[in-house]
């Protein structure tokens, strides 16, 4: 079965799949639509008491600059469209997973309820994050790193939310 996250959209519920939120972005960047849609998976259960949120009132900022995550919380919230999406490189936990730039660090917020996301350890390739710092890649390079983006979306989706995002309720 497809992998869905659902919320609400003015009381109805709007359910979207991984498939869509890849078509949404296009493909550049698998990895990062899985990062965006399992950080979603395990954020959206702590922020309204188990029930659904709606999506229009969810606020995100983020120390990760990819774009294939932000396409997959657009699609789902709307938040970068609506100037609910904030991408700050230098915000949240300095010990969080580095990214090839930035960090795997979210903050969502749903009315009074803050949840900070970190990924878990041993989820990121090491190579993954060296060739993406690398300037001036091969073409040799450049399809290696297309493999790695595939199989990084592979394996996240392959696994529970909670065991690639670590979600915290701040109080």
């Amino acid at each position: 079965m497809q992998q869905q996250l659902t919320v609400l959209d003015n009381n109805k519920a709007l359910s979207f799949s991984f498939d869509e939120a890849l078509n949404y972005h296009g493909g550049g960047f698998p990895g990062g639509v899985a990062h965006g849609f399992k950080m979603l998976e395990a954020a959206l259960p702590h922020l309204n008491g188990g029930r659904l949120v709606e999506r229009r009132k969810l606020q995100v900022l983020t120390a990760f600059p990819g774009p294939g995550a932000r396409d997959a919380v657009e699609l789902i919230t709307r938040a970068n469209t609506e100037s609910r999406y904030e991408i700050d490189i230098n915000a949240g936990d300095t010990t969080a997973v580095e990214a090839a730039r930035g960090r795997y660090w979210f903050r969502l917020t749903y009315g009074n309820t803050v949840v900070e996301l970190t990924i878990q350890p041993g989820i990121i390739d090491p190579e993954f994050i060296a060739l993406g710092r690398k300037p001036d890649r091969t073409p040799e390079e450049e399809a290696r790193q297309d493999v790695l983006k595939q199989d990084m979306a592979d394996r996240i989706m392959a696994l529970p939310a909670g065991q690639v995002y670590l979600a915290r309720r701040v109080e």
